[in-house]
This record gives structure tokens, C-alpha cells and sequence, in this order.
């Protein structure tokens, strides 16, 4: 697989066991998940995700290799974006299909995603510790905004990160 053969798309339901297996797999892998505090679950329901908000798949064919979730404020899986803003939550990439530019292809939708719907900015949530992550986001301009920091559970420390947008005209 090169980064040219995958297609990043909105999922389908077909796609629902193969995001929810992968995206715990990527958490857990990652060591986010060490101390769950009833996160696993969250991440394994794909089906409330995708009612609730816009997760996009990276695909090869038929193969799903990683997930995101785009959301609007005050949607139900909206963290920390306010007015005019997106944000994006749970990008996962299979542990299989990692560090061949998946995460960087689900980044740029969910950019050209907010960039189409006239956000002025789009936010992410880091957790702290997380190098690989961070230096993705800094690659596409995110700059640490210490206002978006939060803590969800005790032990786990999110840090702010924000990227401001040109407004495409209409």
C-alpha cells in the first residue's frame, strides 16, 4: 500500500466493526488505554459515533486502516470547540497501517472538512506525553492553546491544540 491508494471517506455501517476493533487496538497500543476509566467502550461504539457526528474512514479498498471523528460545538461529542469552530476526537490508525501517512490523510479531511463549512478554526485534545501526535499536529500548523487543556479523569491530562483556518469564500 502506498499513502497515494488510500481514500479517506465517510463510513458506512459495514465499517462499523472494523473502526471499532481498530480504533481500541490504536489506543491501546499507544498506551492510552492502560488505565481505561471506561474509555474503551466509548471508543468500541462506533454506531453512537456515527449517529451523532461524522466519522470519516481512511480506506484501501476495502481494507479500513484508521478513523476519525469530526464534530461541531455543542454536539453531543464536542470537547472543546466553541462558535465557528470544528474539532476533531478518536483518530486511531491500525497498529498494522501505521507511519505509512493515514493519520496525515484523515488530518487533511478533517481540515478541508472545517475549511467547506466556514470554521475559522479547528481544535484538538492531546494527551500529554503523546510525541508522535503532537508532531503530526505541528507538521499542519496546530499551535498548544493552554484555554482548551482539560483533564477527563483523574491521571488524564488533555493539552489544547488549535489551528486557525482561512475561510474559503463562498
Amino acid at each position: 500500500m502506498t499513502s497515494h491508494d488510500v481514500v479517506v471517506r465517510l463510513i458506512e455501517p459495514d465499517d462499523f466493526a472494523a473502526v471499532s476493533r481498530l480504533t481500541v487496538a490504536a489506543y491501546r497500543a499507544d498506551g492510552q488505554l492502560d488505565e481505561d476509566h471506561g474509555y474503551g467502550a466509548v471508543l468500541a461504539d462506533v454506531v453512537s459515533r456515527a449517529e451523532a457526528a461524522e466519522v470519516l474512514v481512511a480506506v484501501d479498498g476495502a481494507a479500513v486502516l484508521g478513523a476519525v471523528t469530526f464534530v461541531l460545538p455543542g454536539t453531543k461529542y464536542a470537547e472543546v470547540s466553541g462558535d465557528d469552530e470544528a474539532e476533531f476526537r478518536m483518530l486511531a490508525v491500525d497498529p498494522a497501517a501505521q507511519r505509512r501517512g493515514v493519520a496525515r490523510r484523515l488530518v487533511r479531511a478533517c481540515v478541508d472538512r472545517a475549511q467547506a463549512l466556514g470554521c475559522t478554526s479547528l481544535t484538538i485534545c492531546v494527551r500529554e506525553g503523546n510525541a508522535a501526535a503532537f508532531a503530526l499536529y505541528d507538521q499542519f500548523g496546530f499551535a498548544r492553546d493552554p484555554s482548551l487543556d482539560w483533564s477527563p479523569a483523574p491521571g488524564v491530562d488533555l493539552l489544547g491544540m488549535r489551528l486557525p483556518l482561512q475561510v474559503l469564500a463562498q
